[in-house]
């Protein structure tokens, strides 16, 4: 699996475990960075449409309004998507810089 191929998928959910343990062997900078920004994004988005169904439950007529806060995160999946496929290491707005140096067992991985 190419680079450019694997930042991609980094960006697609569950397929982030795809580009993890499918390209392990060929990981290189920009794969890493594009892996750390898209777990960033799945970790946030999965918290904030927890947090966002709590207050659902708790107050049902907020539903609409508060549901079309996940189209932000399509719109950073986006974003992340056409920086990978254009092969440029460029944070995520609003969250990027959160996660441009976590998840340290992403560099265990290189060889």
């Amino acid at each position: 699996m190419s680079s450019k191929t694997q930042s991609i998928l980094s960006y697609l959910g569950i397929l982030w475990l795809v580009a993890y343990f499918g390209g392990k062997q060929k990981r290189d900078s920009l794969s890493t960075y594009h892996l750390r920004q898209g777990l960033g994004l799945l970790v946030v988005a999965i918290l904030v449409n927890l947090m966002l169904n709590i207050i659902i439950m708790l107050v049902p007529t907020l539903s609409t309004p508060l549901s079309l806060i996940s189209v932000v995160f399509l719109i950073l999946m986006i974003f992340g998507i056409i920086n990978a496929a254009n092969e440029v290491r460029k944070p995520l707005p609003l969250i990027g810089k959160l996660f441009e140096n976590q998840f340290p067992f992403l560099d265990s991985s290189k060889d």
